[in-house]
Order: structure tokens, then sequence, then C-alpha cells
């Protein structure tokens, strides 16, 4: 495939990586799923401007980097709001907007959520590595040469622009402080009191700054076990909720572990998984239990939807 330079990297943010959905398959081997925290916004950039719905795009978290584009092509920014601008001119997110070549994509105040997706028309050209093109900073592959983007790299694709579509306002998400995420309860409860899981299901915790692609450290009230905090080490899950000995949980993301020694008091459903990736540090969090009925119901819908979406893009 033909590669056309789009962007040149002028400041690369906080940490500005090539996500896609993710990299199944191979976690019996211990390689991490990894892929868009937020995979929500990941697909709808790609349905405005125009891709599969999986390719890949920029994720940046809490401070956004500033790119200079070497060709036009169309973008859509998704996710937390991180002022994006072009020359200096603020634009809309959620709604895809064509840059034209030599202009300035940067980024200012962090007004809402954590993570910014930068989609772009071609998607991005890199390596695909085990059926991916996510970056597993962990296992340095992948993305881009395994790393974050930095000052001086250039971004190839396979750029166009299309007509401007946007995202109807009642399907943006709201990115609420407190946050409530659904959950479904165990595996492990034998290994907490019952004190311990109401505890969960009825106290407040907050994220901590000790928060990554990895898993998000959470503070608050005890959550009090039974017993040892340990079990035989196992396969873990995205949005599963550890909680070592301290009693404070971790949740499990993008590029958890594949496994894990520490009791399991619940798992975050899937379709909360979106919501969960654009919290930042410091925001409060309180779980609510659902029946994995409601929880796979609400994943079906999720899906529904965003097929849908893709549809009717194609139109």
């Amino acid at each position: 495939m033909m590669r056309t330079p789009i962007f040149k990297v002028l400041k690369p943010g906080l940490q500005t990586t090539v996500q896609d959905l993710g990299r199944f398959g191979f976690r019996e081997f211990g390689v991490s799923i990894s892929g868009a925290m937020d995979p929500f916004s990941l697909q709808v950039g790609n349905v405005l401007v125009g891709n599969d719905l999986g390719e890949a795009a920029l994720e940046a978290p809490l401070i956004g980097p500033v790119l200079m584009a070497l060709n036009d092509v169309s973008i859509a920014i998704c996710g937390g709001n991180l002022s994006p601008q072009i020359n200096e001119q603020e634009i809309p997110l959620w709604k895809s907007i064509v840059i034209k070549k030599g202009q300035i994509l940067s980024f200012g105040e962090l007004k809402e959520g954590a993570r910014t997706y930068i989609s772009i028309a071609g998607g991005i050209h890199v390596p695909i590595v085990l059926n991916s093109k996510s970056t597993y900073l962990t296992g340095k592959f992948g993305g881009f040469e395994g790393r974050a983007i930095k000052k001086g790299d250039i971004l190839y694709g396979n750029p166009f622009t299309r007509r401007n579509r946007k995202l109807h306002t009642k399907l943006i998400p709201k990115y609420t402080n407190p946050l409530t995420v659904r959950v479904i309860v165990g595996p492990h409860t034998d290994k907490f009191t019952s004190k311990g899981i109401e505890t969960f299901l009825t106290k407040e915790y907050s994220v901590t700054t000790q928060s990554n692609r990895m898993g998000y450290q959470l503070t608050g009230p005890q959550m009090e076990h039974s017993g040892a905090a340990d079990i035989i080490s196992d396969a873990i899950p995205l949005g599963g909720i550890q909680v070592p000995a301290s009693g404070q949980p971790i949740i499990l993301m993008a590029e958890h572990q594949t496994t894990g020694g520490y009791s399991r008091i619940g798992t975050v459903i899937s379709a909360d998984i979106p919501l969960l990736a654009q919290a930042q540090p410091g925001t409060r969090i309180r779980f609510k239990q659902v029946s994995l009925q409601t929880a796979q119901n609400l994943l079906i819908q999720g899906k529904n939807m965003m097929t849908t979406l893709y549809r009717l893009s194609r139109g």
C-alpha cells in the first residue's frame, strides 16, 4: 500500500500512542489485548472519517500532542475534551473536519474526560504485529516502534477527505464525577466478609495518580477480606477488580497483565469500560451490582448501535 505522510509530530503530548481495538488470541502466551482504553470513542471517530470500525487512531491522555498536517485529510476528535484547535481556532468534538496541509492541530485545557482519540481518514500506517496495530507499551512492540510518539516522528497513512459528519448529541457520552460503574460481583466472594462486599457496593472510591493503561488504583474505605487476599494465580479479565491485602481496589484496564494472584471482588461490565476509561485522577467512583443478563444485553445493544452507525455512514 502506498504510504503518504500525514502528520509531523511537533510535540508528543503526555503519552500519545497508536491504538486500535486490540490484540486478541495471544493471552495464553502472556500478551495483553491492549488497544484503545475507550473503544467507543475510537469506533465513532472511525465512523465519522469513513474508516473501518477497528482502524487505528491516536490515543492521547490528559495532554494532547501538537501535529502539523503534511497533506489534506479528514480527522475526527472523540472522547475526552482536551480543547482541540486547528491553527489556534477551537474545533468541535464528535465531528469530522478537514485539516489542510500546513495547518497545526493542537490541544489546550482539559475540560472533560481523560483521553482523546484522533481518528484519521485512511488510518495510520504502522506494522501489524500479531494481528493488531496497537501499541503494547509494556511489551515494547506494536504501534509506532512499540512506544509513544515523540517529537520529529512522521505519521504515514492513506489520507483522504470526505463530507463532514457528526454524531447526534443524544449519543455523545457524558463524563460525570462522581461516576457510577456497573459490576458483576465475584468470582472470589468467599475471600471477603459480608462487610467487605457491602463496602464495595455502598462506598465511594477515588482514582489515584498511580493509574495508567494497565490499571486504575483506587483509594477509599478498606474492603475487608475473610482471610488471605491472595489466590492461586489465574486468568484475569478486562475490568476485573483486584483487592490486595491493603483492601484498596485495582481495576484492570486495557494493558493489564494476563494472570494475577489477588482475589477479585467483581468485574466492571464491558458497556461501562469506555466511561471508566475517561475517569481522570481524582474522579469519584461508586459500584452498582447488575446481573450477568443485564450486562450481556447492554453489550449487545452497544454493538448493534455501532453496527448501525457504521452502515449509515456508508450510505
